[in-house]
């Protein structure tokens, strides 16, 4: 049985406040619209890049590992944290200063794509805590507990910004209609 010991319970207690908080606030700025500010239509296409620049680093990031270059592993994890930080940061300025955009698809395809969208919510919610004691095990260098959450992680991680970049090419035909 793994022991904790106190500075990990202190991480452990600031990631469950951070990964409730995250998603609440996210919510109730959905609910802001900024008045008298020109919508920032120009961030979905900049946000759903961060996405694909996250998820081709992620798969860098496990090769750089799994050929022993620590270094540069955390180096790119960190970026990746970094960029998830700023999608979140676009994704709500567009929302605060927009109106959602409404899928236009017909048929099957509409399926496909609230099926992409409500899995890529969903885990998104459920990747930041994943991230976070994935990145604490490590900062505290306890390494086989991160090996072994990062398993969990990874995959996550990267079919959230996979579909995240998947949602915006489905979505962006109908943005201004």
């Amino acid at each position: 049985m793994e022991i904790v010991s106190l500075k990990e319970k202190r991480f452990n207690r600031l990631i469950n406040v951070v990964s409730v908080v995250i998603p609440v606030v996210v919510a109730l700025l959905f609910g802001v619209k900024l008045p008298n500010v020109e919508p920032l239509r120009f961030l979905p296409p900049i946000y759903a890049s961060v996405n694909g620049l996250t998820a081709v680093l992620l798969v860098i990031a496990v090769i750089a590992v799994k050929q022993g270059k620590l270094e540069l592993h955390q180096k790119i994890m960190t970026s990746c944290i970094a960029l998830s930080v700023a999608f979140l940061v676009m994704y709500v300025a567009y929302h605060m200063t927009a109106d959602s955009t409404t899928f236009g698809g017909e048929g099957p395809i509409k399926y496909v794509y609230y099926f992409i969208l409500i899995t890529h919510i969903f885990l998104s919610i459920v990747i930041v805590p994943l991230v976070l004691r994935t990145f604490a095990k490590a900062y505290l260098k306890n390494f086989e507990a991160h090996k072994k959450l990062a398993k969990f992680t990874f995959p996550i991680w990267l079919y959230v910004a996979v579909s995240g970049v998947v949602v915006y090419l489905m979505i962006s035909p109908y943005y201004g209609s």
